[in-house]
């Protein structure tokens, strides 16, 4: 096929064989197709070996490198497990099982077998393969929790049982590349590629074949790409399969003359020994990029470049080089109406086989789902722009290109490649506020008023100052939030202890389908309540429990004692008295001394967290002071074992 890989290596596929006459034989017919790269007539014959033999090892691992060298690499996962199940754990199967469980989208199992296989690993192509992908992996999450805000649709009128993919858009015209030709090729069991064309706009399926002389019985041909408005194509075509053919597949041109395509001529900067394919020009005509094997590059398939003079000649081409190529394949470019540049990778990190990417600068962008999947995706060609960015903080995906084509081989599809259009539609967009109010609470009514010019700060999660306003007569106040966010506001009054509440829109932005709106207000509420600091006046620290007979601070207790931590924080003026009482059951001296500890306990745990240890002294009290005096019940005495702390001086 047309996307085709060299293998990375030399292939362990000459092992001693063991079993029947059958076994032997189906095997070795199976080499011999293999041999050749007839990959389906190979699999037919491995699969038949595999029902006779009593070594499954041998043809499980050379039925999974046919599935492979046949872009069907999901498909071999199974029979390289089989294989090392049966007990071939060479370099080699361990490799290729990591790169098929992520094929199939098993990551975590992918990364456990690619770290296996570097324990034991010594070819150095697989180590770096391995490692790298090892690395990728690591990215898989956040590509798939990105928000891209794109829908796709299959392109029903185009697709067929058969593959069809590479679409490009010429003339109001979209032609494309498939397999729905009668003439089986022996490499996959689909027909060979030719080029199809229909009115882009067309709903009916009635796409028809580009004809001779572009098209030709017994070769591939796809990926066409036009420049000199639309009269110069040029395409891949691979050879006939037979030895006297050309490596792989070269670049061809053809002139559109008297209404018809001229007999394609090869292009001057072919490599004979090279797979070349998958052209696209520059918007204005004057670039070529390619994809290649050829020498020079970063390993398996690069992006090539190549410019076009005035008089129709080509530079020798350019290695686009790293970071853009790595040592997996990249294939498929495409250059936007805008100038950005696309292509296909398996060496960047992405989902499964080929990923699509963004290139801008140095930084290489995964294009996220759905327009990448666990399948190959690729081929994309973009048809509309963006008219410019919005300010929504999604710029980066705003400048893109809106709308276009792209092929992939994800699960669902009515053939093997799929094409599918796809549209970036505008994001409806959340806008989150805070209306708050502060108020004083009466200690003896418990009744609240409202506090009018108070200062409110609010602060993001470090406890950094974000913004600041004042109170109004009512007690109001407003804030614009970010959305994923965790704030806190904040209300301070001199004489007053601060009052602190938290704000988070982290998990609270509505998915996209039940916002109605293009821009949807979600407010939160919240009180700040400011309470008079008293000298001396106790005031309960509640929720502080101790385990029976013990001092130590609990984890539940600690999260009350953090809260008395940001109390002291925000009122830095303050010095502090903590005190802990017990119950009257139990001897006296024992609850004092028990008490005492408590108390200090509580208060080496506050120091701990950056306080002062002058502004805080542990006092215990045992059970000298009661809140309900001659307790009687649990809950009595559950009120006097308490925790208590006192303002005993407010600093000028």
């Amino acid at each position: 096929m047309m996307r085709h890989y060299k293998t990375l290596g030399a292939l362990a596929l000459l092992v001693a064989l063991n079993g029947c006459g059958p076994f032997k034989s189906s095997l070795s017919k199976g080499d011999k197709d293999f041999k050749q790269g007839e990959y389906q007539l190979a699999i037919e014959h491995y699969q038949a070996a595999l029902k006779n033999s009593r070594n499954a090892r041998t043809a499980n691992f050379k039925l999974a490198e046919a599935y492979r060298l046949s872009n069907r690499l999901p498909q071999a996962e199974p029979f390289y497990k089989a294989a090392i199940d049966a007990g071939q754990k060479n370099e080699e199967t361990l490799f290729r099982y990591g790169m098929a469980l992520k094929a199939v989208g098993k990551y975590d199992e992918a990364a456990a077998q690619l770290q296996q296989y570097l324990s034991v690993a010594a070819n150095k192509t697989f180590i770096a393969i391995a490692s790298r992908e090892v690395e990728n992996l690591k990215q898989v999450p956040a590509i798939l929790n990105t928000a891209t805000y794109q829908v796709i649709e299959p392109l029903k009128a185009a697709n067929s049982p058969a593959s069809d993919f590479g679409p490009v858009v010429h003339q109001g015209q979209l032609i494309f590349a498939s397999t729905r030709e009668s003439q089986v090729y022996k490499g996959n069991g689909e027909g060979f590629q030719d080029l199809y064309v229909m009115t882009q706009n067309d709903t009916t399926g009635s796409a028809v074949s580009l004809g001779e002389p572009v098209n030709s019985v017994g070769i591939h041909e796809a990926t066409p790409t036009f420049t000199n408005e639309g009269r110069t194509m040029i395409f891949a075509r691979s050879n006939s399969g037979k030895k006297n053919g050309r490596q792989d597949v070269d670049l061809f041109v053809s002139q559109f003359k008297t209404g018809k395509w001229s007999e394609p001529t090869l292009l001057s900067f072919n490599d004979d020994a090279a797979w070349d394919a998958t052209p696209a020009f520059s918007p204005d005509g004057k670039t070529l990029y390619f994809s290649s094997d050829r020498r020079g590059g970063q390993g398996g398939n690069d992006i090539w470049s190549t410019t076009l003079d005035e008089g129709g000649r080509f530079s020798r081409p350019v290695n686009l080089g790293a970071p853009i190529n790595t040592p997996g394949n990249e294939s498929f470019p495409h250059v936007a109406p805008d100038g950005t540049l696309y292509i296909a990778s398996d060496g960047h990190p992405g989902l499964g086989g080929l990923d699509l990417f963004r290139i801008k600068g140095d930084s290489i962008i995964n294009l996220g789902t759905p327009l990448n999947s666990v399948g190959d995706d690729f081929a994309i060609f973009f048809t509309e722009r963006a008219v410019g960015p919005h300010s929504d903080g999604f710029n980066e995906y705003n400048l893109d290109t809106q709308k276009g084509y792209f092929s992939s081989n994800r699960a669902g599809g009515m053939g093997g490649d799929d094409i599918y259009g796809f549209e970036k539609r505008q994001p409806k967009l959340v806008n989150f506020f805070v209306d708050g109010r502060v108020v004083e609470r009466n200690d003896k009514t418990n009744a609240t008023t409202a506090m009018g010019n108070i200062r409110v700060t609010l602060q993001n999660e470090q406890g950094q100052k974000v913004a600041e306003t004042v109170s109004t007569a009512g007690g109001a106040f407003t804030f614009k939030l970010d959305t994923a966010s965790v704030y806190s506001v904040l209300a301070e009054r001199e004489g007053y202890f601060a009052a602190r509440q938290s704000v988070i829109t982290q998990g609270k932005t509505p998915p996209q389908s039940q916002l109605t709106q293009p821009l949807t207000e979600i407010r939160l509420t919240t009180t700040l309540t400011l309470t008079k600091i008293v000298k001396n006046k106790a005031i309960v620290v509640e929720n502080i429990f101790y385990d029976f007979d013990k001092a130590n601070i609990r984890p539940d207790a600690a999260i009350e004692l953090d809260k008395l931590v940001q109390t002291l924080v925000d009122n830095p003026k303050i010095t502090i008295e903590l005190s802990s009482h017990t119950d009257s059951r139990g001897n006296d001296l024992y609850n004092q001394d028990l008490s005492q500890r408590r108390a200090q306990s509580a208060v080496d745990y506050i120091i701990s967290k950056g306080i002062d240890k002058n502004r805080i002294t542990a006092k215990g009290y045992g059970e000298s002071r009661p809140v309900v005096k001659n307790a009687k019940t649990e809950a009595e005495h559950q009120r006097n074992r308490r925790t208590e702390f006192k303002v005993t001086r407010i600093d000028e």
